[in-house]
């Protein structure tokens, strides 16, 4: 067990860069969205000034898609209709003759798959309908149209956008030059449009007016599409195209947003668990995330300062991150990050939803991928533990009665960012084992669950069938030590965690984070080893 610990815990050292960040690279990030996106934008924005990336990237889309016609989020994985549906028309829009045999290959498996409306997420259908309106296979009165008069009421524009707001905003600028209005939706659009408009600007100057929106290909893409084709903004036009050539990579491709914070939050957490808390080369990490933090508001989403996002100093907020990284600084040694830790508690706080519950960063939005998450929820509640919170306190009260009414009949519950039910149910269970509620209905029917959805050979995977892995093996693991379960389960599962092991220490990832739920997915090595680390820790400090 200690060896295992020790080699898996050199696994992580090695990604460590001198900043703190744990680094597992672009090539973990290239991304059939973020490319299509891509050069889409540039096709709208700049055709002959960036033919030549056009060019590489369709070259990459055509190279990267699988042998049964269609495309995954991350090359090399089982297709996927979001991907699909995109990539094909983003090459019918570049190059119709050029790519007609690698278009007409997409589409047959669209329609085996059952076409657009088959796709069973509302946000995901609304982009790919997009896309095959610029493609013209789909008229643009069939499109569904993006209210751009309700920029007029911020709170609920917010509210009903969230993340997606630029991308709307910039693409319902678009429809106002595209698709017919009535002459009502005309007057109130044109009122509209100056508020639309500095929603765009407010994220894109948030990041330094750098050319990108949250440092991703597919969103900035998106945005860049839409500005385009309405002729607004031809400054952040302009630095969206100086942006996307900056950062193609020599394969033609363009990646997501960078995980700086969400690898090395994980990549921490497994670290400290494994007993390395005092080791000199997590105070670096610990200092990157006192200086991550970030102290402006993010206006664009109405967000005050105090944040943490999955990227860089510049990122996007979101509760996740910030709170994970919350309970992180608690749990290092060390003063200089308390102020950071009260802020981040403070933000917390005032971004948890009415309902109890919180959501990515707006508060009281029910937007899919974005709206009140349960596993979110609990580890917003844990760092409000573990920064000193009681458990009786309202917040945390409120809470774990939300909680109470979002466990779905069997047990388990939802994860946005997280495939199916292991990894949500386990953070739940382990939330209520912190509050000392173990013997809750809801905690007992989550622990039943989890018994319930262990494999045969010890595993966890995602609780329907599927096969384990090291990061739901080791978040069900660690759960069940939280809530003082000592049964074969444990035992077996830690078994199998041992057995998982690659040649150099560490454990494969497997793609279980939801880029968007149930349409596409990824792997973050971080949280693959820093999962295991975790379970590993807590099993030895446990029978220790």
């Amino acid at each position: 067990m200690s060896t295992a610990i020790a080699e898996g815990a050199e696994e992580l050292w090695r990604a460590q860069r001198p900043d703190g960040v744990f680094d597992y690279g672009a090539s973990t990030l290239r991304s059939t969205l973020a490319t299509a996106g891509a050069i889409t934008a540039l096709h709208f924005a700049d055709p002959g000034g960036a033919a030549d990336l056009i060019e590489a990237g369709a070259d990459r889309l055509r190279r990267t898609r699988n042998d049964d016609g269609g495309w995954s989020m991350v090359p090399g994985q089982d297709s996927e209709p979001g991907p699909t549906a995109v990539a094909a028309a983003a090459l019918h829009l570049v190059g119709p003759v050029g790519y007609a045999a690698t278009v007409a290959a997409g589409r047959a498996w669209m329609a085996g798959y059952g076409g657009l409306e088959a796709i069973p997420h509302p946000e995901v259908l609304l982009w790919c309908r997009q896309f095959y309106g610029m493609a013209g296979w789909l008229d643009q009165r069939e499109m569904r149209r993006f209210p751009l008069e309700l920029a007029l009421l911020p709170g609920l524009y917010r509210r009903l956008f969230d993340l997606r707001l630029p991308m709307a905003s910039a693409l319902g600028l678009a429809q106002t030059r595209h698709r017919p209005l009535t002459r009502l939706q005309r007057m109130l659009t044109r009122r509209a449009e100056p508020r639309a408009l500095l929603g765009i600007r407010q994220a894109f100057e948030h990041e330094g007016s750098a050319g990108s929106w949250s440092e991703d290909a597919w969103v900035t893409g998106l945005v860049c599409v839409g500005l385009a084709r309405a002729g607004l903004g031809q400054d952040m036009v302009g630095a969206a195209v100086g942006w996307l050539r900056r950062t193609m990579l020599p394969d033609g491709s363009w990646t997501t947003t960078p995980l700086d914070g969400a690898w090395t939050m994980y990549a921490v957490r497994g670290l400290i668990e494994a007993g390395y808390r005092d080791d000199p080369r997590l105070a670096v990490s610990r200092d990157l995330f006192v200086r991550l933090q970030q102290h402006r508001p993010f206006l664009a989403f109405g967000c005050p300062p105090g944040f943490w996002g999955w990227s860089g100093e510049h990122g996007w907020p979101a509760v996740l991150e910030t709170g994970e990284i919350v309970s992180l600084l608690t749990r290092l040694p060390g003063e200089a990050q308390a102020d950071a830790v009260r802020k981040g508690v403070a933000w917390l706080s005032g971004r948890q939803d009415s309902r109890g519950s919180w959501s990515l960063c707006v508060r009281n939005t029910k937007v899919a991928n974005s709206g009140p998450c349960p596993m979110t929820t609990a580890q917003a509640v844990e760092a409000l533990l573990a920064a000193g919170v009681t458990a009786d306190d309202r917040r945390i009260r409120h809470a774990l009665h939300w909680l109470g009414t979002a466990q779905l009949p069997d047990g388990s519950y939802e994860s946005v960012w997280y495939r199916e039910h292991t990894m949500g149910t386990a953070a739940v269970l382990e939330t209520f084992a912190r509050c000392g509620r173990t013997g809750s209905g809801p905690a007992a029917r989550a622990q039943e669950w989890l018994a319930r959805a262990r494999n045969p050979d010890g595993s966890w995977g995602d609780g329907h069938g599927a096969p384990g892995t090291a990061e739901e093996t080791g978040w069900a693991v660690s759960a069940l030590l939280a809530a003082g379960t000592d049964s074969v389960a444990v035992t077996d599962g830690v078994r199998w965690l041992l057995d998982a092991r690659t040649s150099g220490g560490g454990w494969t990832p497997q793609p279980v984070h939801e880029y968007v739920r149930r349409v596409s997915r990824y792997a973050n090595p971080g949280f693959t080893q820093g999962m295991a680390l975790r379970a590993l820790g807590r099993y030895l400090e446990v029978t220790r």
